[in-house]
């Protein structure tokens, strides 16, 4: 009931604040004997800290994974995995000033009114600080996927007006935007950085794609594939809208044009996405996401305090004009995550029937 925990047979529950003294993770229902170590997981933490670029948080972490259980001689060992990162550079001061406000866009109101308390010190448990227990749990997610020929990935489709139109994989991580157009990526980092001078934020598109998903993966009504990826991409903070395949497009066609021909030899077309009927084709699995403008601000907006007094607020701190580029790898995790729970819920059919 208390939402800290997602997936049946991969279940990862994560835990701690923003300016806590640390942020985590535990794994159960991981497989026995997957090679893993602290680089693999390190390596995809590095892709999500603060401080990559101008366009980041500033907030100095170094984001360093420890692994207090589950992992033995590099190898998963069956059991329970507890994965914590210590929060070091915090400054809970620069929140003092709304202490006893609610922030625009924020969970400050939620929070205060249906707990009656509230860490105010960068939002605590709905910081998006969460994530890093999500991406560690995701960085085994994907080498279990990896052992079954699956791989994910994603990349910043669109910021403001800016699109990508070339889609290169190479050039993802070679800019701070993580986008896979090289000539759109500088456009949008420009675009980034005018609106951070501005005390402003902006919001983006990102897009998924998961390559080599087996047939099969889903269950039907209620626990469709999409759907289920749905709810881990909506559960990721600042997520405003997501769609599969041709998405809200599909309103634009008809069902001539919708429609997935299938030959003996595949699929000739993947408007669907990858998935029918709530089970994964076999084809790629394409979702994309709306990331909303941050709302931690310096432009002055209007509020309330805890008394029901109307104020004024500004969002003090260190902030990230756009958070699309971070998300990125939480994207990356939360698909994998899906994915490999629901291949291990298809496994356990099959082993029993």
């Amino acid at each position: 009931m208390a939402g800290n925990s997602f997936g049946r047979i991969f279940k990862i529950t994560t835990f701690g604040e923003s300016h806590g003294k640390a942020v985590g993770v535990v794994v159960d229902g991981c497989p026995p004997n997957i090679e893993i170590s602290k680089e693999d997981i390190q390596k995809e933490l590095d892709r999500r800290r603060p401080g990559q670029s101008e366009i980041t948080t500033p907030r100095a972490e170094k984001d360093e994974v420890e692994i207090l259980s589950g992992i033995f001689e590099g190898k998963t060992t069956g059991t329970p995995i507890c994965m914590l990162v210590y929060n070091r550079d915090f400054r809970s001061k620069d929140y003092s000033y709304i202490k006893d406000k609610f922030r625009p866009g924020h969970a400050d109101f939620t929070y205060h009114k249906k707990f009656g308390i509230r860490d105010y010190r960068g939002g605590g448990r709905s910081s998006s600080r969460e994530t890093i227990g999500r991406v560690c749990a995701g960085a085994i997610a994907k080498k279990i996927l990896s052992k079954l020929g699956v791989s994910v990935y994603a990349y910043v489709l669109r910021v403001g007006d800016i699109v990508a139109k070339n889609i290169d994989l190479d050039e993802i991580e070679r800019n701070p935007v993580r986008c896979p157009d090289k000539e759109a990526a500088k456009k949008m980092y420009d675009l980034i950085l005018s609106i951070k001078k501005e005390g402003d934020s902006i919001g983006a598109i990102i897009e998924v794609v998961a390559k080599g998903v087996p047939v099969g993966l889903g269950e039907p009504v209620f626990d469709r594939l999409n759907a289920e990826l749905a709810k881990a991409i909506f559960s990721i903070p600042a997520v405003k809208g997501v769609e599969f395949g041709q998405g809200f497009n599909v309103v634009n066609m008809r069902g001539s044009e919708n429609n997935d021909e299938i030959t003996s030899e595949g699929f000739l077309s993947n408007n669907a996405g990858g998935t029918l009927g709530g089970i994964s084709s076999g084809e790629d699995i394409v979702l994309r996401f709306a990331i909303k403008p941050p709302s931690s601000i310096l432009i002055p907006r209007k509020s309330i305090t805890v008394d029901g007094e109307e104020c004024e607020v500004i969002t003090e701190g260190r902030h990230d004009p756009c958070v699309a580029p971070r998300v990125v790898p939480v994207a990356e995790a939360m698909v994998s995550l899906v994915l490999v729970d629901y291949y291990l819920i298809d496994r356990a059919r099959k082993n029993i029937f």
